[in-house]
């Protein structure tokens, strides 16, 4: 095993804090095609899948045309007319500056479409960190591998020279197929035993604990 090289994270409810905002666009979006409500719990459970991915798994028997009109309205409801805030988690910047300082290859592997996560990275400012971002409209919806393993090739290291950090089992799940290390951090969507259910390297609270973590056990990982 080789030291890292690679770090990988999730952006929504790793970087930033978003849940709000995407369970809100989801809900508005059912709404405007007359669908049922659905509870805020089932709406978080899809955050980390492609947009696709989640609207079939929210409205199984819909059919091509609902599920075209899902994604259109969710993309205007995030991009256009949602004010609810998605502030980067507190200490999120200062983390990516640090790690950037030290060498490391940073990348974005997301749920989100390109639109949506070239929006967020220049309002937050974050898009200067990164090396590579790849988008579930682009590519395979997590948790099949094939966006990380392009993150992977793309920055010419191994899979044992890579981290995935994210707070869904789709994030730690795409990681195992892939090969890669894994590190789930619990302040985001999914609940720490769902979590460590995947086998992570470990789990951290907040940013606090995930700073401390990188900056301190990343290169005693290999």
């Amino acid at each position: 095993m080789q030291p890292l090289k690679l770090i990988v994270f999730d952006w929504d409810g790793t970087l930033m804090d978003s849940e709000a905002r995407i369970v809100a666009c989801l809900s508005a979006a059912l709404n405007d095609i007359d669908l049922p409500d659905q509870p805020d719990e089932q709406l978080k459970n899809v955050i980390g899948l492609g947009l696709k991915e989640a609207l079939q798994q929210l409205h199984p028997q819909g059919n091509d045309k609902e599920h075209q009109q899902l994604t259109d309205r969710y993309r205007y409801h995030f991009l256009e007319s949602s004010k609810i805030p998605s502030p980067m988690f507190d200490g999120a910047q200062a983390l990516l500056e640090n790690l950037n300082q030290q060498g490391y290859f940073l990348a974005v592997a997301t749920g989100k479409g390109r639109l949506g996560l070239d929006k967020v990275l220049d309002e937050s400012g974050m898009g200067r960190f990164f090396h590579y971002t790849r988008c579930a409209d682009e590519t395979r919806s997590k948790p099949h591998p094939q966006m990380l393993e392009e993150i992977i090739a793309f920055c010419g290291v191994e899979s044992d020279e890579a981290i995935m950090i994210g707070d869904t089992e789709y994030d730690l799940q795409m990681a195992n197929h892939a090969g890669t290390h894994a590190l789930a951090v619990s302040y985001g969507v999914h609940d720490k035993q769902r979590l460590l259910a995947c086998n992570p390297l470990g789990c951290v609270d907040d940013m606090n604990e995930l700073t401390y973590w990188l900056l301190n056990k990343a290169k005693r990982v290999a």
